[in-house]
């Protein structure tokens, strides 16, 4: 699959050489050296990847601008979709550890920037603070308004002020208790909710257990009863089977009598 530069503009560009691994990791070298340069931030985007062409005409590879920013659009989305579904298997993809070095020199510029940033900010409030040390936790910028509305600021001024600043507080004050008994008030009807749950429950699982009582006992009771139908019929076969076995015998002492009285007969006329 080709995955040149020029493939990000609907693939209008298709005799564009691909991307071979070396000049890819070149094209990850270059835009992290504008990382560390802090270029990036001080350029536009098109003005940075002209460098990045620069820099890679400089290792021996002709690209332009816009296919150095299209391989790069590929490589980062690659490198994201692999980052966050799973990262042990991202760190087994190509490149995946160059992008993540720069990514990560990235975020320590960002950072360290930033704590740049707050500390000119702290040494600016430190200029402006009056010489001594303040016993009080108040910040400069409230001693600065305070020294201010005294000195030029009328005495209604103030106090008007001061009854603004009072109401305000009561209201954020009557804010707060609204919303601390709008939770209570929530709370007790969870509790009563739950509670009402809990009886229901209950009361299903006495009345499930009273109908498995129930249902033992009738099983019981039909278990019984076949037992009983089945012992009645198995004493009446018994009773049925002794009868014939009687009637047999019966028939059999009748045969051999009747047998030996034709034998003797046969034996008298013989003599």
């Amino acid at each position: 699959m080709m995955e040149a530069g020029g493939a990000g503009a609907g693939g209008r560009d298709e005799r564009v050489p691909q991307w071979g691994a070396q000049e890819t990791r070149e094209l990850i070298v270059a835009r992290g050296e504008m990382e560390r340069e802090t270029i990036a931030a001080r350029r536009s985007a098109k003005t940075m990847w002209e460098a990045v062409a620069a820099r890679l005409r400089e290792r021996g590879y002709r690209r332009t601008a816009k296919q150095c920013k299209c391989k790069w659009k590929n490589l980062v989305n690659r490198y994201k979709g692999k980052e966050t579904s799973d990262p042990e298997n991202g760190r087994h993809c190509p490149f995946f550890e160059e992008l993540h070095a720069v990514f990560t020199e990235r975020a320590r510029n960002m950072q360290r920037q930033l704590l740049e940033s707050e500390s000119g900010t702290s040494v600016k409030r430190k200029l402006k603070r009056p010489g001594g040390d303040r016993s009080s936790g108040e910040s400069d910028d409230e001693d600065d308004d305070g020294e201010e509305s005294d000195d030029e600021k009328p005495m209604h001024s103030r106090k008007r002020k001061a009854d603004d600043k009072k109401q305000q507080y009561q209201r954020m004050s009557e804010k707060s208790r609204a919303g601390i008994s709008s939770i209570h008030e929530l709370l007790q009807d969870f509790l009563v909710q739950q509670q009402h749950i809990d009886v229901r429950w209950q009361e299903m699982m006495e009345r499930r257990a009273q109908e498995r009582v129930v249902f033992e006992q009738q099983w019981q009771q039909t278990m019984q009863k076949l037992e009983q139908e089945r012992l009645l019929l198995e004493h009446s076969w018994m009773e049925r089977e002794e009868q014939r076995r009687m009637r047999e015998e019966a028939r059999a002492e009748k045969r051999d009598a009747l047998l030996t009285t034709l034998l003797n007969k046969l034996l008298q006329e013989d003599l």
